[in-house]
């Protein structure tokens, strides 16, 4: 397990001969904001760095304090990938003007652990849409490579008789099941390099902006996550050093970065296959 100065240190290095693409979800806030500032500042701006998200104002404040270069360019896109339909016009426009997406930085999430399922307009329940089919979609049509932060090695056996929860709902069954999707997806992409980490606690927001229990429950496990949490801008380093260690393959880790191996994956026969064509179908332009 690579200690906090090893990994930062290993990130210091990264010096590439090109200027990599990074494209990020969830990038105006936590892991995402954080992982985006930790690159731009070890590279010294010298990056191309494409934010994913809904808030302008909160992504051009970001961008502003970001380090430059001669040969920096940072933009936001406003996209909402609770809609498939917007994912895909997001991968859309990207293919048509980025010669190459070098790191795609899957960190756009959504928690809810109770509550009845709650459906988009195509007929998605929101937090599959974020947590699973919003990154098969980016997943399927940019990557040579791809970190995404959820939950690796925290997933339950998967439910292939229903997929995507249709037929018996709880919000904390889908946020497990989402969890192990993205496990099994990397299966029909052997040829990238395919990171999935499980982040730990961290302070960002979450428990606050999850609903009015949740908010209660904060005062209670607000002192026990800073006991056991990291920040943001150190948890970042982490997942830095978990996605510029990665070669082809499927990579597995853990709050550290550590690599955690197969734990947990689930082996069910057939599961891959099933579940890429599940998500092709559940995906398709409408």
């Amino acid at each position: 397990m690579p200690t906090f100065v090893e990994s930062r240190d290993a990130n210091a290095a990264f010096n590439p001969s090109y200027v990599p693409v990074m494209v990020v979800t969830g990038a105006t806030g936590g892991i995402g904001q954080a992982m985006l500032e930790a690159l731009a500042r070890h590279l010294k701006g010298r990056i191309h760095l494409i934010l994913v998200g809904r808030n302008r104002a909160a992504a051009e404040a970001i961008i502003a304090k970001l380090p430059t270069c001669p040969e920096s360019k940072y933009e936001f896109y406003e996209c909402d990938i609770v809609l498939m339909k917007n994912v895909h016009t997001l991968a859309d426009d990207l293919l048509k003007r980025l010669p190459k997406v070098n790191f795609l930085v899957l960190c756009a999430g959504r928690d809810r652990f109770w509550g009845p399922r709650k459906e988009t307009e195509e007929g998605i329940d929101d937090m599959f849409a974020i947590r699973y089919y919003s990154r098969f979609v980016l997943t399927r049509d940019l990557l040579p490579l791809v970190i995404s932060v959820l939950g690796a090695g925290m997933a339950p056996e998967v439910n292939l008789d229903d997929l995507g929860l249709k037929k018996k709902y709880s919000a904390i069954n889908a946020a497990l099941q989402a969890t192990v999707y993205n496990d099994l997806m990397v299966a029909v992409n052997p040829e990238i390099a395919f990171t999935h980490i499980w982040p730990g606690w961290v302070f960002n927001g979450m428990i606050v902006n999850s609903g009015i229990l949740a908010k209660s429950l904060s005062f209670v496990l607000g002192p026990l996550q800073w006991l056991i949490g990291t920040t943001p801008e150190k948890n970042a380093e982490y997942m830095l050093f978990g996605l510029l260690s990665a070669k082809k393959g499927m990579y597995r880790r853990g709050r550290r970065g550590e690599d955690i191996g197969m734990k947990r994956f689930l082996q069910a026969k057939d599961a891959q296959r099933i579940l890429h064509e599940h998500s092709v179908e559940e995906t398709a332009r409408k």
